[in-house]
């Protein structure tokens, strides 16, 4: 598919902050992809959505992972180290969308092979900056392998 063709995309964002959930949804709407955003709260059903394990049977691959370090139950690098170490999930691009600032966040999310370290503004509308040129960049710059693809080798 050509980066330039209208594209609908699939985001999984897995964040435990309903102010920064809604805020993301918020900037996406705004946005010239068509999207679907699914959230999972935490990284034990991010990967159960990933995995497509009970509920999540029919979850859709989705084009593009947001994901926040500081999670309960699994967090954030866990979730990360895990997609990257699968051979189905590795090029699904995850972006780690998160507060922090520490070198040993930032370090430990590239070493695990995040596509991205962004962290959040607290600024409102710089957070919607962030978004939009995130979007702008994943789905209008980047070619992101077709879902047809999904499984390949």
């Amino acid at each position: 598919m050509s980066n330039h063709e209208m594209r609908f995309a699939d985001i999984l964002l897995v964040e435990d902050n309903d102010g920064d959930v809604f805020l993301t949804k918020k900037a996406f709407q705004k946005a010239k992809v068509g999207n679907e955003i699914f959230v999972a709260k935490d990284g034990e059903v991010a990967m159960e959505m990933l995995y497509k394990r009970g509920e999540f049977h029919n979850f859709p691959r989705p084009d593009l992972i947001l994901l926040d370090i500081n999670l309960p139950k699994k967090d954030g690098c866990q979730v990360l180290k895990e997609i990257k170490a699968d051979d189905d999930l590795r090029r699904i691009p995850v972006v780690v969308l998160t507060g922090s600032q520490a070198e040993e966040d930032v370090v430990r999310s590239y070493n695990f092979h995040a596509n991205a370290y962004l962290v959040k503004p607290v600024d409102v509308h710089k957070f919607q900056e962030v978004i939009q040129s995130l979007e702008d960049f994943w789905f209008n710059v980047v070619v992101l392998p077709d879902r047809a693809g999904e499984g390949a080798a």
